[in-house]
């Protein structure tokens, strides 16, 4: 897996961190430093140490799967590019809420890096550099969550779900890139 990979599935992790961003954005009347750097850390913080989490129990578990790893690999990211597909054409279900606390935080910074624990099994898996691929998926998350501040406090809720389906597509392609890597179908 190249860096390539490894930034295109940060990009499309922070896909759910950027739609809450949006969401956020269209809660405050002005967008401060405050508002960026609160979601930029909550969202890119989780999304770094929740494929760090996932590595760490994938390696523990390394020996027992290594002949299936890149079917396990695709599944998981089929599954959740899958979910976020589902949930990009769904009935919109967020509510505005301009509440920064750590109460209000912690818990959405948890949900929309789930996902990245999954990817991180994946990568135990697939014998990728952990270090790398979390500090780069925390600081695209870092990045793309704090452009959804200001995107959903200039234009609303308009693109929130084009995010999440965006990012769905790419995950289930780099899943299926993994499989016929293996397979020898094709070769990056």
């Amino acid at each position: 897996m190249n860096f390539l990979d490894i930034f295109l599935i940060g990009a499309a992790l922070s896909m759910d961190a950027f739609a809450v961003s949006i969401c956020k954005g269209l809660s405050v009347k002005k967008v401060s430093a405050r508002h960026v750097l609160t979601v930029g850390v909550y969202f890119g913080g989780f999304q770094a140490l929740m494929p760090t989490l996932g590595f760490l129990l994938g390696y523990k578990f390394e020996s027992f799967i290594t002949n299936i790893d890149h079917w396990i690999a695709f599944v998981l990211l089929a599954i959740i590019g899958g979910n976020m597909i589902r949930e990009s054409l769904g009935k919109d279900e967020d509510e505005e809420n301009d509440d920064f606390s750590f109460k209000a935080m912690l818990p959405l910074a948890v949900a929309t890096s789930i996902d990245a624990l999954a990817v991180g099994i994946s990568f135990a898996f697939l014998g990728v550099d952990i270090v790398t691929a979390a500090l780069l998926i925390g600081a695209t998350t870092f990045v793309l969550s704090g452009v959804g501040i200001f995107v959903g406090n200039i234009f609303g809720s308009k693109y929130k779900s084009k995010a999440e389906l965006a990012g769905g597509v790419v995950l289930i392609l780099i899943g299926l890139k993994i499989l016929l890597e293996h397979l020898g179908v094709i070769n990056f």
